[in-house]
């Protein structure tokens, strides 16, 4: 494994750590009737918190971006998760809670589960797949999978729906991350008239402005402990789906290997539920009583 993409998928999880924290500090005090809505995104742009936050998940997506350019999608997705260590190292700061044994367990669990998967899968590139219909299979059913998640999050917003909406957005980031490799591969091969000429940039754009609204609507109605574990743990899924499954991403696939990358990814799974089920994370319960335009704070 490359020391420099090991920085820089750290790198990237820390400020999409911190980033995400500063969003649902200001996201949970908008405006319910904004749910699901691109009025979301314009009412929060007046919050600097908000702004701070954006300004952090963008600086992590662009590290997260190189790394994806310098090794495969299936060895910096696992490293991306870790971003909750970081989102609970704030939260800690912010909440004065202890640690303790859930969220030492929690950590140990998550950081274990990514070595472990990364050494049994030992991931490396391949030839990627050249045939469309795969292509478009696999991120048809990441698509369709996170409009259905999103179809039943509307109809119970404020109970099961910020998990529901957060498991989409993953799903949605999973494919921009696969994306995102693709059009770096274009970038490298033939310059930026190469990048502009395929739809893949287009749909990173795409994807994650759906996302970012997903995400927002998310943590407008939930605590964090809901949200974004959900989040975390389905990003790298899809993407680790994408990279196997069109990208050319080789892992082993001996039984000893599959076992030990089987209880890694649940390890991760596990580790994401207790770090963001941790006292730690924030509750959100901001005052719903108005709805008035958003105070910068």
């Amino acid at each position: 494994m490359s020391v420099l993409v090991l920085v820089l998928a750290v790198s990237a999880a820390c400020c999409l750590g911190f980033g995400f924290v500063l969003q649902q500090n200001a996201a949970q005090r908008a405006p319910l009737g904004d749910f699901l809505s691109p009025r979301l995104l314009l009412d929060l742009m007046r919050v600097p918190r908000w702004l701070g936050g954006i300004g952090l998940m963008v600086a992590g997506m662009a590290l997260g971006a190189i790394a994806l350019g310098q090794g495969e999608i299936s060895l910096v997705e696992p490293l991306l998760a870790t971003n909750l260590l970081f989102a609970l190292a704030l939260s800690r700061h912010q909440t004065k809670q202890p640690l303790g044994r859930q969220g030492w367990a929690g950590l140990v669990l998550l950081a274990g589960g990514v070595t472990t998967f990364i050494v049994a899968g030992e991931p490396r590139g391949g030839t990627a797949v050249s045939d469309p219909l795969r292509h478009w299979l696999i991120i048809g059913v990441m698509i369709g999978l996170a409009l259905l998640l999103t179809t039943y999050a509307k109809r119970s917003r404020l109970s099961s729906g910020p998990v529901l909406l957060s498991l989409a957005a993953g799903l949605l980031y999973g494919v921009q991350d696969a994306l995102t490799r693709v059009s770096g591969q274009r970038f490298a091969a033939g310059g930026l008239g190469e990048l502009l000429t395929g739809w893949q940039p287009y749909a990173v754009l795409a994807l994650g402005v759906t996302g970012l609204v997903l995400v927002q609507s998310a943590f407008e109605t939930a605590p964090l402990r809901m949200s974004l574990p959900a989040l975390t743990a389905a990003q790298p899924l899809a993407g680790i789906i994408c990279g196997v499954g069109f990208l050319g991403d080789r892992l082993r696939t001996d039984t000893g290997a599959l076992a030990w990358e089987a209880a890694g990814l649940a390890a991760i799974v596990a580790g994401i539920v207790l770090l963001g089920l941790h006292p730690a994370m924030p509750r959100g319960t901001a005052p719903r009583e108005r709805v008035p335009d958003l105070q910068p704070q």
